[in-house]
């Protein structure tokens, strides 16, 4: 059995990019790590927020809860401030993940990398599947870890942008959301990879019941109503029920598989 380490720049991102996979390693008895680098500071603000309750701390129970869902051993935080979304005040912010020293943010997860003897580590694309200043950190620093921790295994986080535009084209027009896979996200280039780009994907539809309990945990953030929660489960299955990579080094082409294969 080996350790499956799982990067992610706020909580609840762990739910929605990699809680099959996370889920999948767990059930088939590997060890596996969430590693946050923020505590998600500035995210949406519940209205419910019981009297000298903060949103660090209700986010952190909700990823304590999230975890319980998919099995996960340990969740270790980095501690930084959330950055905000590209072009916000808080981008600049000393204590944020952004204006991290690349190798001390490193230095702090490669600890946790030769703690637990990782395997593989899953980080973000390049531009953080959508431009999020964060994700995009995220992959910087899980690189350079795995460089310092001697990480044999790297798998980029991404979503199949053509996937999805195939997806969206069978959907009723009235169905469809106001987004445009193919147009500018956040730090304005197209969202996620195109296909031809990825090279494994992970198919985690028996875990897809897990995937969608750890999302709801993140009640704060993801309300029933919302676009995760919203869909019946044929459709969660078919829009969430696989999770595609791309492994550094690995030979061009996209197949079928899995990390520990």
């Amino acid at each position: 059995m080996g350790t499956l380490v799982c990067f992610h720049a706020h909580p609840d991102d762990e739910a929605i990019a990699t809680g099959g996979s996370m889920a999948r390693a767990a059930a088939e008895g590997h060890r596996v790590v969430l590693v946050v680098a923020t505590n998600g500071d500035h995210g949406e603000v519940p209205d419910d927020l019981a009297p000298g309750e903060m949103l660090v701390d209700r986010r952190r129970r909700e990823t304590d809860a999230s975890a319980s869902m998919l099995g996960i051993h340990r969740v270790a935080w980095l501690d930084y401030a959330d950055s905000g979304m590209t072009g916000w005040e808080q981008n600049g912010h000393p204590a944020s993940f952004l204006q991290a020293p690349l190798d001390e943010a490193a230095e702090r997860l490669a600890e946790i990398l030769r703690e637990e003897q990782a395997d593989v580590l899953t980080v973000y694309d390049w531009h953080g599947g959508y431009g999020h200043p964060d994700h995009i950190k995220v992959h910087h620093v899980g690189h350079r870890a795995a460089e310092l921790a001697g990480t044999p295994r790297v798998f980029e986080s991404t979503m199949n942008r053509d996937a999805i535009v195939r997806m969206m084209n069978l959907m009723p027009s009235e169905q469809q959301e106001d987004f445009d896979p193919e147009g500018p996200s956040d730090d304005g280039n197209p969202f996620g990879t195109p296909e031809a780009e990825l090279t494994l994907e992970v198919d985690v539809r028996p875990w897809i019941a897990a995937k969608r309990a750890s999302i709801a945990c993140h009640a704060s953030q993801v309300s029933d109503s919302s676009f995760f929660l919203a869909m019946d489960d044929e459709a969660f299955a078919i829009a969430f029920g696989t999770e595609w990579y791309i492994e550094k080094g690995a030979p061009a082409g996209l197949r079928p598989g899995w990390m520990f294969g």
